[in-house]
């Protein structure tokens, strides 16, 4: 193992219940899901149908609903755009980028397309600005059938009776210094494996589905960031945290494989986007508009071309 051991378990040994207990225990609330969220979406109700699709018991430490905004006057004969964030709560543009969109874009795409936001899948580690839920579980490799991953399972159950109505799905997320610092290694300990340091790309950046590529669809919301904030450059070995650049600031994973968010529809348009936030070339609100923009972008693609 590269680096500091990880203060949890024995190198090279998994994870049992008592160092998942363990690594539970050294997180602690550093902000609030009912301010920063709830609260933001509860000042939308008056435009758009809020529905809690679940709810999650995580005692000690409370209880967290799973808010999604719709549409005011669903059309079944319109298409459907599916907006997803927070699946990794520290990712924090992911959810209010996501909020942003819909107080200041969505209310224009009325009459034209279905719009089902979830700004925060996972409020429990939005609270402590962590990557898993409190089973030491990463969301966003648990959409499947069967999913651990409560926050998963909800939102599978959620989106599953749109089945072949989703047009596009965009999942918002972030690339952070944390990464490398905290939950690479966090990961590689739960693992028993060696942790190999990899590289915080600079910039804005996409994940397409290698099943469904749409490579103009991707280009397009490039474009669209491009005017808010820059788009990473490739690793000199033209990569991105190791994948190959397919395009400029687009790489490629196989979604519904890794049981990543972006696969968890049919929807020929699909994508991740990614923005680092530490970046001294980009301010947290730029990063919160780099999320609307490419939200924007998507739906318009989308919609232009369905």
């Amino acid at each position: 193992m590269s680096g500091q051991p990880y203060p949890i378990g024995v190198q090279g040994q998994p994870w049992g219940a008592a160092e998942k207990a363990a690594w539970r225990a050294r997180q602690r609330k550093l902000r609030s899901h009912a301010d920063e969220v709830v609260a933001k979406i509860d000042a939308l109700r008056d435009r758009f149908d809020v529905e809690q699709y679940g709810e999650l018991d995580y005692a000690p430490d409370g209880t967290y609903p799973l808010l999604a905004i719709r549409s005011r006057g669903w059309d079944d004969g319109l298409p459907t755009m599916l907006v997803t964030g927070g699946v990794h709560g520290y990712e924090t543009s992911g959810v209010q980028g996501a909020l942003q969109f819909v107080e200041r874009d969505a209310a224009a795409y009325a009459g034209r397309a279905n719009l089902l936001v979830v700004p925060c899948v996972s409020p429990w580690a939005y609270e402590r600005i962590n990557r898993w839920n409190p089973d030491a579980l990463d969301p966003n490799r648990n959409f499947k059938s069967g999913s651990p991953a409560r926050e998963s399972a909800a939102l599978l159950a959620l989106v599953e009776p749109l089945a072949g109505r989703i047009a596009m799905h965009i999942d918002l997320h972030e690339t952070t210094d944390s990464d490398e610092s905290e939950f690479r290694p966090a990961l590689a300990a739960r693992d028993g494996k060696a942790y190999d340091p990899g590289t915080i790309p600079d910039g804005f950046y996409l994940c397409a589905d290698s099943a469904r590529p749409e490579p103009a669809f991707q280009q397009a919301i490039n474009d669209a960031v491009a005017q808010v904030t820059h788009i990473a450059p490739a690793d000199p070995d033209g990569t991105i945290i190791g994948s190959p650049v397919v395009a400029p600031g687009v790489i490629e994973y196989d979604c519904r494989a890794l049981g990543l968010c972006a696969g968890m529809t049919d929807a020929r348009y699909v994508t991740t986007t990614e923005v680092y936030p530490d970046s001294p070339r980009a301010t947290p609100a730029q990063c919160n508009l780099a999320q609307a923009a490419a939200v924007v972008a998507a739906i318009d693609f989308a919609l232009a071309h369905h």
